[in-house]
């Protein structure tokens, strides 16, 4: 049986004891501050880019990796092991050229069938998980088709929110106004956002302080898997102790089995800024 690998890129905000442990091979994105670049995750940690950030006078920006460093990869891969089959999950493509990057480079491979290119249509951790949970099937035998079986059908049924704390970052990026920005930092707002069927992050909707848009999160997340038993994974901007009062919340309303952390990365953070948070929840049974 011809073994199957999985190939990701740095946006998927895996830990990095869940990528060494399941074998992930992640091509990083670059982060430039400047004329200053960087590896996300190699050479910048999310710790360190935040710290970065808010000293910032511009937005950082970023790119995606060229079609030649997935090509290096998947040739790697395929001349230690001929008969393999590699799945390559990427961010969405309504957020990056990441995906379509690593298309062009299966184009360059003599053995283009030895590739299925994936696009999560999702953002971080929410599509990190499913990363992960295909990982750990190759490495338990599975063949290509079963994995991507099992991606689509967590596809269906994550779920995934943004809280973001500041709406200083959205406006530098263009998303809001600045006139927008200043009275919706008054009033103490706090957008969620989320990811729609075409894999672009929105706004869905606004509540008045942090601990009311967390308990709105929640609900939104009832009236879509009440009654189940679910894994949660929380993302925080190098702050692990702020997502202590939205655990709290889903745990008075779910039967939480499983809870992940993760950080998120460089590429949603600049957008969304520090003080961000992520809850990426799916029915119990598809464990991370």
């Amino acid at each position: 049986m011809s073994r199957t690998f999985i190939v990701t890129d740095s946006t998927a905000d895996i830990p990095a004891d869940l990528v060494k442990q399941w074998g992930i091979h992640v091509v990083p994105l670059t982060v430039m501050f400047g004329d200053q670049a960087y590896l996300d995750g190699v050479e910048m940690s999310a710790g360190q880019f935040y710290e970065r950030l808010v000293q910032a006078a511009e937005l950082p920006t970023t790119s995606q990796p060229s079609p030649a460093e997935f090509l290096k990869v998947y040739s790697e891969i395929l001349e230690q092991h001929p008969d393999a089959h590699i799945v390559s999950i990427h961010l969405s493509s309504g957020v990056s050229g990441t995906y379509q990057s690593a298309r062009l480079a299966v184009t360059m491979l003599e053995r283009e069938e030895a590739v299925t290119t994936v696009d999560s249509k999702s953002a971080s951790f929410g599509y990190g998980a499913l990363v992960v949970q295909a990982a750990k099937l190759a490495s338990n035998g599975a063949d290509k088709d079963a994995i991507l079986r099992e991606l689509e059908r967590m596809g269906e049924q994550r779920r995934l929110f943004f809280l973001v704390d500041t709406l200083q970052y959205l406006q530098k990026g263009g998303r809001i106004g600045k006139a927008a920005a200043m009275i919706g930092t008054l009033l103490n707002i706090k957008p969620i956002l989320s990811i729609d069927q075409e894999g672009i992050i929105y706004s869905m909707e606004k509540a008045r302080g942090q601990r009311k848009a967390m308990s709105r999160i929640v609900e939104m997340l009832e009236a879509d898997l009440q009654g189940q038993k679910i894994n949660v994974a929380v993302g925080h901007t190098a702050n692990q102790a702020s997502t202590d009062t939205l655990l709290q919340l889903l745990r008075e309303r779910f039967a939480v089995e499983e809870v992940q952390y993760s950080e998120i990365g460089a590429v949603i953070g600049t957008h969304v800024g520090p003080g961000t948070l992520a809850v990426y929840a799916w029915p119990a049974g598809d464990e991370v």
